[in-house]
């Protein structure tokens, strides 16, 4: 028997609570993983309060990320005592998931725990961050360097946002942080943001070309924010999009595309390749410091990751939630 948090839809509509499950129950795989920590994403959120369309099949064990040891595997990767992280491919949403102390996944998905990471560490980090990696890496593809110009980063509190602004910042990057909540200007600096912004400068609708301010922008939040944000980044410059917490439409026009060559860099973290995870898990165990990660980081048990769930869901958090799984 182990412990999860499962999602069910009844008669009596839907339910979430931690469970204690039978190993039998597991869904067929070729690692079983002892997970010690996950850790509550913006997309665990949506499903553990049932506030989006996440979960496409019932009953379901909450829990898109995971950081453990392996007890068994018929995977040539992998094998007994290995450490492992697991992110995405659809475990959370279509299979069960790592909001629980045993989890059975493919290991073709799986990447070895950097030895610079535990546990913790590595959901602190989590999807959130490992997507802020991903965009980083897409700038920097795109050419965009410390030297070309402020950089803009959107829902800055957030898990993704604290990330790319700890990131970003420690590569020697301009970082302008962007949120609505005042009161955490101070925490955004401690990550290494040199300006924060008011949320409100980019959530109304404004010209298709506004002044030039930023050679490139994470965002995490779409809609007008976004449209805003291209029409606000300079000539050449790159906006990466991994996010949609303000919506998923795009009310804005071609011209910052067509008059200022702006590039779109799509980030998707789900489904993304093996080989292109691990570059960014390298990359992560270089340049991001601990000591912000630990900053941006609270860690809760099992039984109060509902709670931290309703509190993302209501803008009450900050960073990074963990969730303590087993020992």
């Amino acid at each position: 028997m182990f412990d999860a948090l499962l999602l069910e839809k009844t008669e009596a509509g839907f339910q979430a609570g931690v469970r204690s499950l039978d190993e039998s129950r597991l869904p067929d795989g070729d690692v079983l993983l002892k997970v010690e920590h996950s850790t509550i994403n913006y997309k665990d959120a949506l499903a553990i309060t049932n506030a989006g369309p996440v979960v496409r099949a019932w009953p379901m064990v909450a829990g898109i990320d995971g950081a453990g040891t392996v007890l068994e595997s018929s995977h040539p990767a992998w094998k007994a005592g290995d450490r492992v992280i697991h992110n995405g491919w659809g475990v959370g949403e279509t299979r069960w998931g790592c909001l629980a102390q045993k989890a059975r996944l493919v290991g073709d998905g799986l990447v070895r725990l950097p030895e610079a990471f535990n546990t913790r560490q590595a959901m602190a980090i989590g999807t959130a961050g490992y997507t802020a990696m991903l965009c980083v890496l897409a700038l920097e593809r795109h050419g965009i360097t410390p030297g070309s110009g402020d950089v803009l980063v959107t829902g800055a509190t957030g898990g993704v946002g604290s990330v790319a602004t700890a990131l970003l910042s420690r590569r020697g990057y301009a970082v302008t942080g962007s949120t609505g909540k005042a009161r955490e200007a101070d925490y955004l600096k401690r990550l290494g943001a040199r300006q924060v912004i008011d949320r409100a400068e980019l959530s109304t609708p404004g010209k298709p070309l506004q002044k030039e301010r930023w050679a490139a922008v994470v965002d995490a939040v779409g809609s007008q924010t976004l449209v805003n944000a291209l029409a606000q980044t300079r000539y050449g410059g790159v906006v990466a999009a991994c996010g949609l917490a303000g919506g998923a439409d795009l009310p804005g026009t071609v011209m910052p595309f067509i008059l200022r060559g702006v590039t779109l860099a799509g980030v998707d973290s789900v489904m993304a390749p093996i080989a292109v995870r691990r570059t960014a898990w390298e990359r992560l165990a270089r340049d991001l410091d601990p000591r912000s990660l630990e900053l941006m980081t609270e860690e809760v048990a099992l039984d109060g990751a509902i709670d931290r769930a309703e509190a993302l869901m209501a803008g009450r958090v900050r960073g990074r939630i963990v969730i303590k799984v087993g020992g």
